[in-house]
């Protein structure tokens, strides 16, 4: 008996395809912080690069996802990631050149401007993949997955960055193009044969979800991002930030598993009950009481992180358009990298006990509102 039939093979393959595809963006911030230490001396470079990267992106989403309306979707899709592998070559060939620190810069930009749009073409893809009924499943395992990778990418970054930075670029452009050889084909379908009737890409209730969207990728990028921050204000060693990080990823990891075993999508309470947990979590990273409850608040943060993240993807299958969905799941991949914008501005400008005040404060707007929403108009909701 065949186990691996061909619909379970091209959804596992798909599978591999997502999980691979954030290599780049969660192994960047170290890699490119190696290769500017070995070219300016100075690692503040490296975020300068993923800050091109990332404003690329938002920038790039929508414009970037129209262009392949008239091509088959995995052949787009294989499309942007070429184009992505190719920028990071050209960084790593121009680190080992010793060339001008801008034209990396530049690269990285390009690199990140086709990410938005490959991540809703990716995702659109699925839909051809997996039966409504199995979506949650299937985004759910997929959550998981994209979990294990942030965790992972890092460190293999890292690893083969004291080898050489060069190597560790090569290594992202590597691992991210395997989407490329890998991503299952739908046959001739592209965004003109989807049928249905049109409508408003920035719709109240798409408007919505991506609100809380950007608000949970505050939320999350304020632990990740000041962890090292935490852990120097509770007297700790640098390098100890991994105790609010490490909890953060295994709670999102447990929450994707307990999505792809439940197989159900949420109700409209749960909703607003996970957001008051993701609430409560950044609450109690703010407070800073202890190094035991903010290690409790990013548990509570990650634990949740999955789940909504599946809602908001079901969501908005059912809210946009047919024609316009990779454009709208590019627009949901940009909430959250908006929400990692603004917290990193934050930072930038007040305190990190600040900057946790000012996205527990988001998070709060945005769980009363869907809790108003949900009970005064469910039709956002359906």
């Amino acid at each position: 008996m065949n186990l691996l039939t061909p619909g379970r093979w091209k959804l596992l393959r798909w599978f591999i395809s997502s999980s691979t595809a954030g290599f780049p963006q969660a192994g960047g911030p170290i890699a490119f912080s190696l290769v500017a230490l070995s070219l300016t001396r100075d690692p503040s470079g490296g975020a300068a690069m993923m800050l091109a990267m990332t404003l690329a992106q938002v920038a790039g989403a929508i414009p970037i996802a129209r262009l392949g309306r008239s091509l088959p979707m995995a052949a787009y899709l294989r499309l942007l990631i070429v184009v992505r592998t190719v920028a990071l070559v050209s960084i790593a060939v121009l680190a080992a050149s010793d060339a001008s620190f801008t034209w990396l810069i530049v690269l990285a930009a390009v690199a990140g401007s086709v990410n938005g749009a490959a991540s809703g073409y990716l995702r659109a893809i699925l839909n051809h993949l997996a039966p409504a009924a199995r979506l949650p499943r299937a985004l759910g395992i997929s959550a998981t997955l994209n979990e294990v990778t942030f965790v992972l990418a890092p460190v293999a970054a890292s690893g083969l960055g004291t080898v050489s930075p060069v190597l560790a670029v090569l290594a992202l452009a590597a691992i991210g193009a395997v989407p490329a050889l890998l991503i299952p084909g739908t046959g001739s379908a592209h965004i003109h044969d989807v049928r249905g009737v049109g409508g408003s890409l920035l719709s109240p209730a798409i408007l919505l979800w991506l609100m809380c969207a950007a608000a949970g990728g505050a939320a999350v990028a304020a632990i990740e991002i000041g962890a090292v921050a935490l852990a120097l204000s509770f007297g700790y060693e640098p390098a100890l930030g991994i105790v609010f990080t490490v909890p953060l990823c295994l709670a999102s990891v447990a929450g994707g598993i307990w999505i792809s075993v439940r197989n159900r999508m949420a109700t409209q309470k749960t909703v607003v009950a996970q957001l008051f947990i993701m609430t409560l979590g950044s609450a109690l990273a703010a407070l800073e009481l202890s190094v035991a409850t903010t290690v409790l608040a990013t548990v509570l943060i990650g634990s949740v992180l999955a789940p909504l993240a599946t809602y908001y993807s079901l969501r908005l299958d059912a809210l946009a358009p047919p024609q316009r969905r990779p454009e709208v799941f590019a627009l949901l991949r940009t909430a959250n990298a908006t929400g990692v914008i603004f917290t990193s501005a934050v930072l930038t400008v007040v305190s990190l006990s600040m900057a946790l005040i000012v996205v527990t404060g988001l998070m709060i707007v945005v769980t009363l509102v869907v809790g108003i929403v949900s009970r005064r108009a469910p039709l956002p909701f359906r």
